[in-house]
């Protein structure tokens, strides 16, 4: 059996895309994962998948949300490995002082590598980029919605990334070792 986070990207944002969290659980147990849980209200939810249903189950879980919830969105799924891999890649854990406006996107693997890496090359003072593997971290230190990287890196990866905030990276991490 092999620990869960799926992100699904875009739900719950204003007024578009709603999705209840008792519902998504309640999709994500019919496909047979385990020990379902969501994590706030923006689209984490943590489970356990069985032996028997091998592969991402970030596809399966898309289409299931989009046939039976009627919600079409990206859903990267990674393995708790993977969660504790990006968080333990985080190199700027020294230079961001404030949880909320240090964001990490999950990138699909789908994304284009050469257009996060022309990112990653430039001069974002006094924020930063970095990248590794899975994960890009994003530190916007005078807030996300006026932050110059945090447009420009939405544009260039489109929906081939979903972002959630360091402090929520961390419930999620703690939540895939509670089972």
């Amino acid at each position: 059996m092999t620990r869960y986070a799926a992100f699904l990207r875009g739900i719950n944002v204003g007024r578009a895309k709603r999705v209840s969290m008792a519902d998504l659980a309640g999709l994500v147990e019919r496909l047979g994962y385990r020990e379902v849980v969501t994590i706030l209200n923006s689209g984490n939810v943590v489970f356990t998948a069985p032996a028997s249903l091998r592969g991402d189950p970030g596809p399966r879980i898309e289409r299931a949300v989009t046939d039976q919830l009627g919600v079409s969105s990206r859903v990267t799924a990674l393995t708790s490995a993977e969660v504790n891999a990006a968080i333990e890649a985080n190199t700027l854990l020294d230079i961001a002082s404030n949880p909320s406006r240090l964001l990490v996107a999950i990138l699909s693997k789908k994304v284009d590598r050469r257009a996060i890496q022309g990112l990653v090359r430039r001069d974002w003072a006094p924020g930063a980029l970095v990248h590794d593997g899975r994960a890009a971290f994003l530190w916007c230190p005078d807030g996300i919605l006026g932050s110059r990287l945090a447009k420009e890196f939405a544009a260039a990866i489109r929906d081939d990334a979903t972002t959630r905030n360091w402090a929520t990276m961390l419930r999620i991490q703690a939540a895939l070792r509670s089972s």
